[in-house]
């Protein structure tokens, strides 16, 4: 990047070879048709370092070496692979406010105010060696294996035990940087849970990213008691009890993350396994919109949590979102005028000026329990995390009866079965019709990498078989009526759908982020009549839909049409 010129007059004014060895120098590089900066370093004259120091000390630009440097992988990503190896440019280190990059060419303003819009950050610049930094592209690829080898290099303290055993192992590693490269390497990769599971012969790690497990490494199993004590320590539980399950939590903090984990052991045959739940606690709680609601669901909601009294549940299957919904809401109804107080199992955020409570079933503070006592605490809205039971069902509905605004989930496949489902608790039919607002069902879908989308038309064998699971017809009856596409065609295979070719920055899934699809039942008269008929939940479901309730596949197809999801995400979630 530095003409010979340059680099002869920058030798020239630090005094590392005199006038006279340039200039002879620069005939002989001109005779081999080399560079003189080839030329220099083929000969070993000078190294890239030396070289490149001076050239930075030349220009005023400080120079890095990043040979001993560890890059963090969110970090790297900032600068997508193809433009940091085109560009010779590397990201190596970066806060909130500013992003550290390495290059050859300072000059190049281009890419420096690219870097600085794409990211919204400022740039640091700093100079570096091709060398450096050909090498540093390597770690794009680096994963969690080679973390591990990345660290049993460069430790002192292993590298004797390697003189002592002559053998380079992961097994060598101290136990703790073992354990905090799993959960760095989780929380980078914005993994929701990490799985540690013993085999016969080895321990698998693996992390769900997305809401999809995806093997991280395996380990020797001679690791598993030393990583199983770690976490158990970590996580306040016994250690030597080894037969019955346990439950625990630890939290990490640095500059760059502030994250709880939820800890479950649980014995199995080859010894215990554990799984972490990840929560970060920094981050932000989105609104109903950010979340996937739909236009239509949005307003229903919307108007329905400005009563002053009732019940609204969110209900779907383990993971698919429900608490964070129930957060959403939470903090759109947290004012100062508001006495909010909370009975989780387990407290997932901590959200100011809401008064939060967790259960523990061994000292008989149960959901039922608890939600009784709520009521003497003045609330004007009660969040109880789940419905599990007749007892709980029966209070927070005479909860709702009495003046107050109550929030809570339930397990159930989608929005009609929920009032089925609460009549099987035992619960009267007329406390049902006289309490509800909404009921909001719930999946979460892998959204479109927006690095790699493109489009396609769907095949004729593949709309045949999707015929099987789905009504086509109805589903373009909603599309029309969305206003999603302009006139209902002949069918599906005129339409443009959209998925993810892979590329580096979704790890070649296609898939990048998750959002929701939704069904939102609303309460109303006619409604409150077929409860108090103890009607089926076909029927509920017909007169909901005639009063414009988009199903969870109607509402999925919409966002597959428009290049949020693809086809195959909402037929994985929503069918059965």
């Amino acid at each position: 990047m530095f003409s010979d010129k340059k680099i002869k007059k920058i030798l020239e004014k630090v005094n590392l070879f005199s006038s006279a060895d340039l200039d002879s120098f620069s005939k002989e590089s001109l005779k081999e048709k080399k560079s003189l900066e080839d030329y220099l370093i083929e000969r070993k004259l000078i190294s890239h370092e030396t070289l490149y120091e001076n050239i930075s000390t030349y220009i005023k630009v400080p120079f890095i070496n990043l040979k001993n440097t560890n890059i963090r992988k969110d970090i790297l990503y900032m600068i997508p692979e193809s433009v940091a190896v085109s560009n010779n440019i590397i990201a190596f280190d970066g806060d909130s406010k500013s992003i550290s990059i390495a290059l050859i060419d300072p000059g190049n303003l281009e890419i420096i105010d690219f870097i600085k819009r794409k990211t919204g950050l400022s740039v640091k610049v700093y100079l570096s060696t091709p060398e450096n930094i050909k090498e540093s592209f390597k770690k794009y690829s680096r994963s969690l294996e080679a973390e591990f080898k990345y660290l049993s290099d460069g430790d002192e303290e292993v590298s004797k035990l390697k003189e002592i055993s002559k053998k380079k192992s992961i097994k060598d590693l101290p136990v703790a940087k073992v354990v905090d490269a799993i959960l760095e390497h989780a929380i980078i990769d914005g993994a929701s849970d990490i799985h540690i599971e013993p085999e016969e012969k080895n321990v698998l790690v693996r992390y769900r990213l997305d809401g999809i497990l995806h093997n991280a490494m395996t380990l020797p199993k001679e690791v598993q008691p030393g990583i199983t004590s770690r976490i158990k320590i970590l996580s306040n539980l016994k250690v030597d009890e080894r037969r019955l399950p346990q439950d625990g939590r630890f939290k990490m903090y640095s500059d760059k993350y502030k994250v709880s984990f939820r800890v479950s052991v649980i014995p199995t045959f080859d010894g215990e396994k554990i799984v972490i739940r990840i929560l970060n606690e920094k981050a932000q709680i989105l609104s109903l919109d950010q979340l996937g609601f739909h236009e239509r669901a949005y307003n229903v909601v919307k108007r329905n949590i400005e009563k002053p009294h009732g019940i609204i549940l969110v209900t779907g299957p383990t993971g698919s979102g429900k608490t964070t919904t129930l957060y959403t809401i939470l903090n759109m109804l947290n004012t100062p005028e508001v006495n909010i107080s909370t009975i989780e199992d387990p407290i997932e955020y901590k959200m100011k000026n809401v008064n939060q409570s967790q259960v523990n079933p061994k000292i008989g503070f149960t959901f039922a329990s608890g939600l009784r006592s709520l009521l003497r605490q003045d609330p004007d809205v009660i969040m109880v995390g789940e419905i599990r039971d007749q007892e709980t069902a029966e209070i927070a509905i005479h909860s709702a009866m009495t003046g107050h605004l109550v929030l809570s989930t339930i397990h159930t496949n989608d929005a009609p079965t929920t009032i089925p489902r609460l009549t099987q608790m035992n619960v009267p039919t007329f406390l049902i019709a006289s309490t509800f607002n909404i009921i909001i069902a719930q999946r979460l879908v892998r959204k479109i990498c927006p690095n790699c989308i493109t489009s396609y038309n769907l095949e004729k064998a593949y709309i045949k078989e999707l015929e099987k699971q789905i009504d086509v017809e109805s589903i373009l009856r909603t599309l029309e009526e969305e206003k999603v596409i302009s006139k209902k065609k002949n069918g599906l295979d005129e339409l443009l759908f959209y998925r993810g070719k892979g590329c580096e920055k979704c790890a070649g899934t296609g898939y990048k982020g998750r959002l929701g699809i939704y069904e939102v039942l609303e309460n109303d008269e006619q409604m409150a009549d077929l409860i108090l008929k103890n009607s089926g939940a076909e029927k509920i479901r017909q007169y909901a839909i005639s009063k414009g309730m988009l199903s969870i596949v109607e509402d999925g197809f919409i966002k597959a049409k428009n290049g949020v999801t693809t086809i195959e995400e909402i037929l994985r979630v929503a069918t059965e």
